[in-house]
Formats: structure tokens, sequence, C-alpha cells
């Protein structure tokens, strides 16, 4: 499996390119954590998780993919861009905090990420405009 990197990332310009680096062709109903789901809820509770959600929501501006223009208002979503397991969180794995493996997401972005399909996306964006009162 190919390690995915933010500052690999940072060279794909569009929402499109970026999807097709994440994505992963998960199933769904696929178990992540299984038994070991209280591994995973523990560790996003921890304050070291705290610390590098917020530094990468920081660095990402909140956007969509870390992409301007695609701001999350609600349900932002920090992702590992590889896939962790409860032996990573066990053996305190340094990568699973590492803002060089993680990106902000909205909730629907990261379901198409992990189920790699593309008609989750709310790819839709209307540049605005002087003058344009409309909200949406």
């Amino acid at each position: 499996m190919k390690i995915r990197k933010f500052s690999e990332l940072l060279d794909l310009e569009t929402f499109e390119e970026r999807f097709e680096y994440l994505k992963l062709n998960g199933e769904v109903g696929r178990s992540t954590f299984g038994f070991d789901r209280y591994l995973n809820q523990n560790f996003y509770q921890s304050a070291e998780w705290k610390r590098a959600r917020r530094t990468v929501i920081i660095r990402d501006n909140s956007c969509d993919l870390g992409i301007y223009g695609y701001e999350i208002n609600h349900g932002l979503v920090v992702h590992h861009m590889n896939p962790m397991t409860s032996d990573d969180i066990v053996h305190g794995e340094s990568w699973i905090f590492d803002p060089e493996y993680l990106i902000c997401v909205t909730d629907r972005t990261h379901n198409a990420i992990h189920y790699g399909d593309a008609s989750l996306l709310n790819i839709k964006f209307t540049q605005r405009s002087a003058k344009d009162t409309k909200l949406w």
C-alpha cells in the first residue's frame, strides 16, 4: 500500500485530483476496529490527538482537502490519510499524530474517500462575485 503524505498532496491542485490520491475503496459495513473500538474512541479523546487535530485545522484553514474556497462550516473531520489500526494505537506509533499524514475533510468527503465513491462528493463550487446577494 502506498503511503500518502500531505506534502505530496500539495502538488495536486484540484479537488478531484486530491480525492483520487486519497480514495481507499473500502466496503460499506466492513468493521474497522471491531471489538477494539474502545481504543479508537479513547484515542480521539486524548490530549495528544486534540493538539494534532488543532494544528491540522489551522494549517488547512478549515478547508476540505486543504483547498482554499472549500471552507468547512460544519462536520469537519481530521482524516488519517493512511488507515490507522488498533495496533498503531496500542504501540503508540508517532505517525498517527503527525500532520504530514492528516488532512481536513467534510464528513461527506471522508465517506467518499473510505468507500472510493466520488458520487458522495459535493464538488459543485460556485465562485462568489461582487454584489452577489443570493446565499445558495
